[in-house]
C-alpha cells in the first residue's frame, strides 16, 4: 500500500507546531509495517535541512493558474535519511520561501501546492493507494482529483484527512475559483460554506474518512468548530479520533540534546531536579518553588489565557 502524506509541516525540514512532529514520524513509523510504503510531499523552503542534504529534480513542468504559468519542479530527498521518501515540490516565487507561513498570498501559495502536487502525480503516472491531507492547505485535493478532469487518471484514489487544528480553515472568496486548475462547475457546493470557498469545509465533505488528533479534539469540534460544528455532525460517520503518538526515538530523555542533564529510569528524580536548578539559575528563579512549563502558542485554542488563573489558584 503507498501512502502519500501531504502537508505543509513535516519535522525536521519546517516546523511550527505539532503538524510538523506528526507528519514527520507517522510515515517513519508506518514503514515498519510490511506492506506499507509511506512518503512525505510538502513545498520547498529554504531551510537549513533542504541545504545541508542532496536533493535531486525528478520532475520539471508547468501549471496553469489563472493567467499565469508556473514552474512547477519536484525535488527528492536522495537518501531516506528521514526513514521515508521525501518530496518538495519548488514553484518560483510562490513555493522557495523561508517559512510556512505568514504570505499575503497564501491562498495562492497553498492552491498552487495542490495543483503542483497533483499534476506531477497525474504527468508522471504515479497512483498512490492513499492520499493522507493534512490540515487545509491540502483540503482541496480531494475535490480536485474528483472533480478536476485535468487529475481523471487519480480518480478513485482513497483519501484521507487530519484535522490537527479547525481554528484554521483556509477561507477564500469565490474570486480564487479562476485560479483553480477547471472543475465540474455544478459541484461548486463542495467548495462553498457560508458563501465562501472553505478548503477545511471541502475536505470533509470530499474525503472518505477524516481523522482528529484525539477522541476529545473529535468530540470538542462537534460542539465549537468556529461554523462548521453542523458540517462535522453531519459527516460524523466519516471521522474517527486518534490520538497523537510521539516519536520516541526523538523524544528520549536519555540522548536529548536539548537537556543539559540526560536521565534514565533509574536516575530520573535527581537528574531532572539537576535541570531544574540549571533552568531556576538562568532564569533568576527559586529552585524551591514548583515549576511549571507550557509548550505552545500564544493562542485562544492552546489554552494560554487559562494558565494565569489555574496556576494562582493552585
Amino acid at each position: 500500500m503507498k501512502i502519500f502524506h501531504l502537508s505543509t509541516e513535516c519535522y525536521p525540514v519546517a516546523k511550527v507546531g505539532g503538524l510538523a512532529d506528526v507528519v514527520g514520524a507517522l510515515p517513519k513509523y508506518q514503514n515498519k509495517i510490511k506492506g506499507i510504503e509511506a512518503k512525505v510531499v510538502m513545498p520547498f523552503y529554504n531551510k537549513p535541512f533542504v541545504k545541508d542534504h542532496d536533493f535531486e529534480t525528478v520532475f520539471d513542468g508547468w501549471i496553469h493558474q489563472g493567467g499565469n504559468l508556473l514552474q512547477v519542479q519536484v525535488l527528492k530527498e536522495r537518501t531516506n535519511v528521514l526513514e521515508f521518501e521525501l518530496y518538495m515540490v519548488r514553484i518560483p516565487g510562490l513555493l522557495d520561501r523561508d517559512n510556512p507561513y505568514g504570505y499575503q498570498d497564501e491562498s495562492f501559495q497553498f492552491l498552487a501546492f495542490q495543483h503542483g502536487l497533483l499534476h506531477w502525480l497525474t504527468a508522471m503516472q504515479i497512483r498512490p493507494d492513499v492520499l493522507h491531507c493534512h490540515d487545509y492547505h491540502t483540503g482541496l485535493v480531494p475535490f480536485m482529483i474528483a472533480h478536476c478532469p485535468e487529475f481523471s487518471f487519480l480518480k478513485g484514489v482513497k483519501t484521507v484527512g487530519t484535522i490537527h487544528n479547525g481554528e484554521y480553515q483556509g477561507l477564500m472568496s469565490w474570486g480564487m475559483a479562476n485560479y483553480f486548475p477547471a472543475f465540474d462547475q455544478y459541484k461548486w457546493g463542495l467548495l462553498d460554506w457560508d458563501g465562501v470557498i472553505n478548503p477545511l469545509a471541502c475536505m470533509i465533505k470530499c474525503v472518505d474518512a477524516f481523522t482528529t488528533v484525539s477522541e476529545g479534539y473529535l468530540q470538542e469540534l462537534f460542539e465549537s468548530f468556529k461554523g462548521l460544528e453542523i458540517l462535522v455532525r453531519d459527516e460524523h460517520y466519516k471521522a474517527h479520533g486518534i490520538i497523537n503518538g510521539i516519536d520516541t526515538e526523538v523524544w528520549n530523555p536519555e540522548t536529548d540534546p536539548m537537556l543539559d542533564f540526560n536521565f534514565t529510569k533509574k536516575d530520573v528524580v535527581i537528574k531532572k531536579k539537576q535541570n531544574k536548578a540549571k533552568l531556576c539559575k538562568e532564569y533568576g528563579l527559586n529552585p524551591d518553588l514548583p515549576l511549571f512549563g507550557f509548550i505552545g502558542r500564544f493562542a485562544t485554542e492552546k489554552g494560554a489565557d487559562l494558565l494565569p488563573d489555574t496556576v494562582w489558584k493552585s
